[in-house]
């Protein structure tokens, strides 16, 4: 059985980690490569870095700290935020990133989805999914869930599936920082319906959340501010799955 992964989230704002709910009130969390070399010696299985205003700011994502994270540590790290086009991703991959993440740009031009899968192949290549609770549907926001897009989260995470994306990171921007736990509805019917793996995101205050994500479909947890200041330890969150079935590296 495959292996369940918990994944740190580190936003980064003008080369520092912040945090916030949902996607507003950030405050300052700490140096990119300082958390990520704690986070690596506590297990963790990877890390995603998140460049949270570069698609807004209409800028690629800042190259100085993602070299400098991946001469720190020795797991596996996704890059995101400010990726337009096959060649970014290559060049951040060049600089030591293990996988690219696409949001604002994957909406807006689905191409760049199957040109990233092409020159490094899917298993590189994560599709981010903001969306927003509308009734019984769910809606997709780009630009750090600052622009509604009005397209359907559902049926865009089967687009993304089909275009080249090796995985699925679906936050849910209600969620973010409530600590409320995982929107596991939406993550239920996502991993239902697709091949590749999920990463949920956006909610987790506690251990039990994760679990709770792990048995709607899961086969990733994010976490950011249970972490970030001091919540909850890696390997606390790990043997409690572990002592619940959930298969982990320990």
């Amino acid at each position: 059985m495959l292996k369940k992964r918990i994944i740190p989230c580190l936003d980064v704002k003008n080369g520092r980690v912040v945090k916030g709910i949902n996607f507003v009130n950030l405050r300052d969390a700490g140096d990119p490569a300082s958390l990520a070399g704690t986070y690596m010696d506590e297990g963790a299985d990877e890390l995603t870095f998140l460049d949270i205003t570069a698609s807004n700011e209409r800028r690629a994502t800042m190259l100085e700290w993602v070299s400098v994270v991946a001469d720190a540590i020795s797991i596996p790290f996704t890059v995101g935020g400010g990726i337009s086009s096959a060649q970014d991703a290559v060049n951040l991959v060049a600089l030591g990133a293990d996988k690219i993440s696409l949001n604002t740009a994957a909406v807006r031009r689905g191409r760049t989805v199957t040109e990233c899968a092409e020159a490094l192949g899917s298993q590189a290549v994560v599709v981010a999914v903001d969306v927003k609770r509308d009734g019984d549907a769910w809606r997709v926001f780009i630009e750090g869930g600052r622009t509604p897009t009005g397209l359907d989260g559902f049926e865009w995470c089967l687009e993304a599936e089909s275009l080249g994306a090796g995985e699925l990171l679906i936050t849910s921007m209600d969620r973010d920082g409530t600590k409320e736990g995982y929107d596991v509805e939406f993550l239920r019917l996502v991993s239902r319906s697709v091949k590749i793996p999920i990463i949920a995101s956006g909610g987790a205050g506690e251990a039990r959340h994760a679990l709770e994500a792990f048995e709607a479909g899961a086969d990733a947890a994010l976490l950011a501010s249970l972490l970030h200041f001091g919540e909850m330890r890696i390997r606390d969150l790990k043997g409690y799955l572990t002592e619940n079935g959930v298969p982990m590296r320990v």
